[in-house]
């Protein structure tokens, strides 16, 4: 029996094929569990019309992310806060705070999950900071630390 998968099942395959199974393992275990659909030729269309839909989708993500990319390239991110004695910071800048002044300087709305941050900043100066913006776009920006 021909069926399509709704999601990825080990050993069978990935969510989206068109894979051939038996009709008991079929009928008694991957569409009643819901990991699969009978492939009918309205299933088929409709499986190859969402898969155009979601390749669209992506290619229009991917093009997102290279205008944001290109737009963050240049920036000096410039952030303000209270400093100690040898210029060490009360606290530490976290990415939250990175977004928000991305977001007040730029009018760019960046996750704070994206942004990746290998150690915390806790010194004055200007530090590297990567942005990944999709899963092979990466902007690198630089954060200027300053006292307030």
């Amino acid at each position: 029996m021909q069926i399509i998968l709704k999601k990825d099942v080990k050993g069978t395959g990935k969510a989206g094929d068109v894979v051939k199974v038996s009709d008991g393992y079929a009928r008694n275990r991957l569409i009643p569990g819901g990991f699969a659909i009978e492939a009918t030729p309205s299933n088929l269309t409709k499986v190859k019309r969402d898969k155009a839909n979601r390749e669209e989708q992506i290619a229009l993500d991917k093009a997102e992310a290279n205008q944001v990319k290109k737009v963050l390239e240049g920036e000096v991110i410039k952030l303000k806060t209270k400093v100690g004695e040898g210029g060490k910071l009360f606290g530490s800048i976290t990415s939250m705070d990175i977004a928000n002044a991305i977001k007040e300087q730029t009018k760019l709305d960046v996750d704070k999950k994206k942004i990746v941050l290998i150690k915390p900043i806790k010194e004055i100066g200007e530090h590297e900071v990567d942005i990944k913006l999709y899963t092979e776009i990466t902007a690198r920006i630089k954060v200027a630390v300053t006292e307030e």
